[in-house]
């Protein structure tokens, strides 16, 4: 696990060694154990390492043997000692026990189609010599982050984009554009970012430059392939056998392997397998101070059952707000997911203790797992029964209605699926946003921005189609980027073992009906999981992570926090503070809960802060 930052040579570069070293100390939270350079007349690379396999081998940036091709790469290769078997009878030679060796002569031996044989979490780049070209490619989950940047003759890339700051040739301006789909998703969609020419490598992407060209292009497609021949126990076999096999994959390491343990039933399974499999890790897990928001007891109560020590820690107010300003920083882009924040918390306590944690990000998106899943299959149910005329008449009767149970079913019963996503309008509704902010809005829809994915999934059923795209774009920029950089926060690897392909090819087959149905979720999991688990916890539902954050809001201190940060200069630049001063007071006074608005438009100030403003963290010292 490392961080990873490189550019082409230009004029603007006047000394290509000291800027490279400026960009990986940006991100040496990505890897304090090692730090290396490489730089010759056309590009420079630098690596930071977090040493976990192969721990006296394995520098970054590694060359082949005549110096040809170099290579930087953040991640793990999970079947890499089989890919390296296939790789010595081809006759290449291994000087390491790596697998970044292994990544290096894979791309040598097969060049781009070695993307086809990887399994694991990867974002990686080379430098081809001979062709004169950069290739990169990122996983296909998007575990692993990697952003780049080409403007005025410039290309760089990073595993952060704070990494650019420190290169004299990268202007960082926030696209301003941008920021409605900020406030509908919480992140953009899409390969934009807040900053102006900044773009991330889509996840199962790779890119390919030369001083002629760039593009880029997909290695993986998602598809969904039914298979209605089996029974729900069948498919809760094949699940079992899957994250078995994925959770002693992600378990190989040259140093210790902890896990995280919440009350539900994704990271709970994973810990157990970890013990079926004849393991013992410690478990760690992150609560509030206010009990009736803190699930600590559940975690450290399952923790006790499989013999595993669990290590836990207690967050409070002061704690939350105290850390938003390096939250932001790390996470490059505002996010106002409140769950970062204990993420936070427990990544820095877990990192006291390993390297190496596994956790339950993923089982969701792939099997099932949200609210909205359940609801989606509600409507597709309601749109089987009920002709198109006459929703389209309830529809058009329940818009003059007022808002009361049932209104947004009967509306949505008449759009198309990417009509009514119901991520494009997670925080701030189309009609709402334009009345906080001081620029107008150009680019009209936010439900236009997953309508693609949508598309890419259109011979499915709506609910499969609702989870393709979450798993491309809320999986991706959310929970996978948190997940990423709160760990990476304190030099901590988090490992993920239901995103794996093994795991995805047998999710994608599942039934529909054995994912949702009625108000159940995850039903086949859950399935496989009761073999296994107790009760409270294979059958407990989502309940993401309960936030005291509405009632702390309406407390004076922290009140008077968010108040001082809504009549601000930053603030004033971007947004209506009067408008935003409302939406604070109306939650305060406990009519309404405004409080995943305010911490939207709390995020980007604090965040705009970090990198614009007064503390300017993220000047470029070059």
């Amino acid at each position: 696990m490392c961080g990873i930052a490189g550019f082409t040579i230009t004029n603007s570069v006047i000394n290509p060694m000291r800027t490279a070293e400026l960009m990986g100390d940006r991100i040496r939270h990505r890897g304090p154990d090692a730090g290396n350079i490489y730089v010759d007349d056309k590009v420079a690379f630098v690596h930071r390492r977090l040493s976990i396999i192969d721990i006296e081998g394995g520098t970054q940036p590694m060359r082949n043997a005549d110096g040809s091709v170099v290579l930087v790469f953040n991640g793990e290769i999970y079947n890499f000692l089989e890919l390296r078997v296939e790789l010595e009878n081809l006759g290449y030679a291994f000087t390491t026990k790596s697998d970044t060796e292994v990544l290096l002569h894979g791309y040598e031996a097969w060049g781009k189609d070695v993307l086809d044989r990887l399994r694991g979490m990867f974002a990686f780049v080379v430098w081809d010599a001979k062709k004169n070209k950069l290739f990169g490619a990122r996983d296909i989950f998007g575990i692993k982050p990697l952003y780049y940047y080409r403007e005025n003759g410039e290309f760089m890339f990073a595993s952060e984009i704070k990494s650019f700051m420190d290169h004299p040739g990268f202007k960082p301006e926030v696209d301003r554009t941008r920021i409605p789909e900020y406030l509908s998703y919480e992140y953009i969609p899409y390969e934009n970012t807040l900053f102006k020419g900044v773009y991330k490598l889509l996840p199962g992407n790779w890119f390919e430059w030369t001083p002629d060209s760039f593009t880029t292009g997909s290695y993986y497609d998602i598809r969904y392939r039914i298979d209605e021949n089996l029974t729900l126990d069948e498919w809760a076999d094949r699940i079992e056998e899957a994250l078995s096999e994925s959770v002693e994959a992600h378990q190989i390491a040259d140093v210790e392997v902890g896990g995280f343990l919440s009350s539900g039933v994704d990271s709970s399974f994973v810990i157990e397998r970890v013990f079926h499999g004849g393991a013992n890790i410690r478990t760690f897990s992150v609560g509030y101070e206010e009990e009736k928001y803190s699930e600590l007891s559940y975690a450290q109560s399952y923790s006790a059952e499989l013999g595993a020590e669990n290590i836990s820690n207690k967050i409070s107010a002061d704690d939350f707000f105290d850390a938003m300003p390096d939250i932001q920083y790390h996470l490059d882009e505002p996010l106002p997911n409140p769950a970062e924040n204990p993420l936070y918390f427990l990544c820095q306590n877990a990192a006291k203790h390993v390297k190496v944690v596994l956790s339950g990000e993923g089982a969701d998106e792939l099997f099932g797992g949200y609210p909205n899943y359940t609801q989606e299959d509600h409507i597709a149910n309601y749109e089987r029964r009920v002709p198109l005329g006459v929703r389209r008449a309830l529809a058009a009767t329940a818009e003059k209605m007022p808002h009361v149970k049932g209104r947004h079913f009967l509306i949505h019963g008449a759009m198309e699926p990417w009509e009514r996503n119901s991520r494009a309008d997670y925080v701030f509704e189309n009609e709402e946003r334009q009345q906080y902010l001081k620029d107008p809005i150009v680019d009209g829809d936010p439900q236009l921005y997953s309508k693609r994915y949508y598309e890419e999934a259109a011979d499915v059923d709506p609910v499969s189609q609702l989870q393709y795209v979450d798993m491309k774009t809320w999986m991706a920029y959310d929970i996978l980027l948190k997940a990423d950089r709160m760990s990476m926060a304190h030099s901590l690897e988090l490992r993920v073992p239901f995103l794996d392909r093994h795991v995805l090819e047998v999710a994608l087959q599942i039934p529909t009906r054995y994912r949702v149905k009625d108000d159940n979720t995850k039903i086949a999991l859950r399935k496989a999981a009761e073999r296994h688990l107790p009760e409270r916890v294979y059958n407990k539902p989502k309940l993401g992570f309960p936030s005291p954050l509405a009632e702390w809001l309406r407390q004076d201190k922290y009140y008077n926090m968010v108040k001082e940060a809504f009549q601000s200069d930053i603030a004033e630049e971007f947004f209506v503070t009067d408008k935003l001063m409302a939406l604070l007071d109306e939650h305060r006074t406990g009519a309404v809960s405004n409080m995943q608005k305010i911490w939207s438009f709390y995020s980007f100030i604090v965040w705009y802060r970090e990198f614009f403003g007064d503390g300017e963290r993220a000047r470029c010292r070059s």
